[in-house]
């Protein structure tokens, strides 16, 4: 080339706008799920207070978290084929298997048998709705740390669950054993999963969970139950609701969670289940949704927005 001579101009691709194009649309699409994930998931979790109702009538507690499982496990084992899903292996197994008998079976096969002994859902719920807190103590184990804006954003969940509750509440010599450990269950599963699995596959890492809880609780039923169903419409209506519901929907979404963000942030959603639960309720039994109830959902969302937050 002359000197002087000017350079051609170089080509132009339009391969790397559409590539950046399409990193933007996913961006967006992802910040768009995770900003809607734990609104719905609340509305999800909170649903199993209220089709287990009609479950505990009609079958054993054990029997009925059976059935959930099994069920479940056999929909979700299904689709982890199809899509073809890589299978935790080894130590990562095992881990896995630990989770899921804590989340799912102590967590569940508890909570179920206070519902089935009377006690109210509305206080199972407000003991599930203390998970936050318990998460936030432990946090250290899973090096985070909780900010003052978090500690804050605590004290008012804790102060919503209560609300919501409150004219609720009664004592049981067994529900508040029983929903004690439920939320041992609950917390101590989560803080295991996300400090020994937290890339596990979601689909093979939930069937497996809930194979795994339906193994244990299947013999527990035989052995301390009379496993007998006497009105079959109830319970697999409530069986389907939370197959399809709870251990599906749910789940799926509370691990796509747990791989995308800490246990404490994620936790703070529990702060809503009981003011939820109690819309529900209101929505599909007639249930009175008092003044507390709505005192005690806006003092839960605040905390929500505050814990979930960021800053100091």
């Amino acid at each position: 080339m002359k000197p002087g001579t000017p350079a051609p101009p170089q080509p132009t691709s339009t391969h790397k706008p559409a590539a950046s194009a399409r990193r933007r649309d996913g961006s967006r699409r992802t910040r768009a799920g995770a900003a809607l994930a734990p609104a719905l998931f609340t509305v999800l979790w909170s649903s199993a207070f209220v089709a287990g109702v009609p479950g505990v009538r009609a079958a054993p507690p054990l029997l009925l978290m059976f059935a959930r499982f099994s069920v479940a496990g056999a929909l979700l084992a299904a689709y982890a084929l199809v899509t073809r899903a890589r299978w935790p292996r080894g130590r990562a197994l095992a881990h896995v298997a630990v989770t899921g008998l804590l989340i799912q079976a102590v967590q569940f096969g508890c909570f179920y048998t206070a519902l089935a002994l009377h006690y109210p859902a509305a206080v199972i719920s407000l003991v599930q709705g203390l998970n936050p807190v318990v998460i936030a103590l432990a946090a250290r184990l899973l090096g985070e740390t909780v900010t003052r804006r978090q500690a804050l954003g605590f004290a008012l969940g804790a102060a919503g669950v209560v609300l919501a509750v409150a004219d609720r509440v009664s004592l049981s010599a067994w529900g508040v054993p029983l929903c004690l450990a439920g939320l041992g269950g609950l917390s101590l599963g989560t803080l295991y999963q996300k400090r020994f699995v937290p890339d596990m596959d979601i689909r093979t890492g939930t069937a497996t969970q809930v194979l795994v809880s339906a193994a244990a609780v299947g013999p527990l039923s035989l052995a301390l139950e009379s496993p007998r169903v006497s009105d079959w419409t109830a319970f697999g209506g409530s069986v389907a609701w939370m197959v399809l519901v709870n251990s599906i929907a749910a789940f799926l979404l509370l691990n796509w969670m747990l791989s995308r963000s800490s246990a404490t942030r994620v936790s703070t959603v529990f702060f809503l289940t009981p003011s939820v639960t109690a819309v529900l309720a209101w929505l599909v039994t007639g249930q009175a949704l008092g003044p507390l109830v709505i005192a005690g959902l806006g003092l839960g969302g605040a905390g929500v927005l505050l814990a979930a937050g960021r800053g100091r």
